[in-house]
């Protein structure tokens, strides 16, 4: 799918990988829609991009206040053709931790809910929209990016709601693709690895340069420019549907 003048969807585009492919969008000529947290600075970064960027703020959880983001985006755009999904949380909780205390279930539930119930809702009321678009000569209507984690493939200890999370991203990522297919509309996911977030770049140096250490090559962090690189070449690429590609240099992670 061409980028110039698309209309674009994304998801925690106000930091982080989400914003890096916000901007990324909007450089390539998108018209960005920034859905984030109120809290977040997702309407300066959409004041940066220009182009009829907009801030919205929403849950990804919240069905109404996602609908009523999609379909301001759909207003001002004239169509959505584009949905990243970038929004997500972290948790770290043993199931059993040194004091003989279960894992707190509200920790399970929320993290499930923003990161696997959020992602569904945003993309399938994009879809939606999507579906309402006329084909271009491939017979492609839109195109939908998730995010995951190589932890959905190897989780580590403490992991257990983040893991997941992710792994229902990536287990729901083919059957989506195929629901989608009859209407032309496209979806993968992208599970990186130890990337430059907001959440590791709060961490002290020595210990993001240990965790840079074990990436086999290249041996520093993913930066978020990287991750937007791949967002945008699966939107361009036809024939990139229905898969799930590990961004993570070769890293597996260990237990702990």
């Amino acid at each position: 799918m061409e980028i110039q003048g698309i209309g674009a969807v994304v998801t925690g585009g106000a930091s982080g990988l989400g914003e890096a492919t916000a901007r990324a969008l909007a450089a390539r000529g998108a018209q960005v829609a920034i859905l984030d947290l109120g809290r977040s600075k997702g309407a300066a970064v959409a004041a940066s991009l220009g182009g009829g960027a907009f801030f919205a703020e929403a849950d990804v959880t919240d069905e109404a206040a996602v609908g009523s983001a999609v379909a301001e985006a759909v207003s001002r755009f004239g169509a959505l053709h584009a949905c990243v999904n970038c929004a997500g949380i972290g948790s770290a909780m043993r199931t059993v931790d040194k004091d003989g205390r279960p894992f707190d279930l509200r920790v399970f539930k929320k993290t499930i809910d923003v990161n696997l119930i959020g992602t569904f809702n945003v993309l399938r009321l994009a879809a939606a929209q999507m579906a309402k678009n006329a084909p271009n000569a491939d017979g492609e209507r839109g195109v939908i990016v998730n995010t995951a984690s190589a932890a959905a493939f190897d989780g580590q200890i403490g992991q257990a709601a983040y893991s997941a999370s992710k792994a229902g991203v990536v287990g729901m990522t083919l059957p989506i693709a195929r629901d989608l297919a009859k209407l032309g509309i496209r979806v993968c996911t992208i599970a990186p690895g130890l990337f430059e977030t907001p959440l590791l770049m709060g961490m002290p140096e020595p210990a993001r340069q240990a965790l840079a250490a074990t990436i086999p090559f290249p041996p520093r962090l993913g930066r978020p420019p990287e991750f937007a690189s791949l967002a945008l070449e699966i939107v361009e690429n036809a024939m990139l549907n229905g898969e799930t590609i590990r961004l993570d240099g070769a890293v597996r992670m260990p237990p702990r």
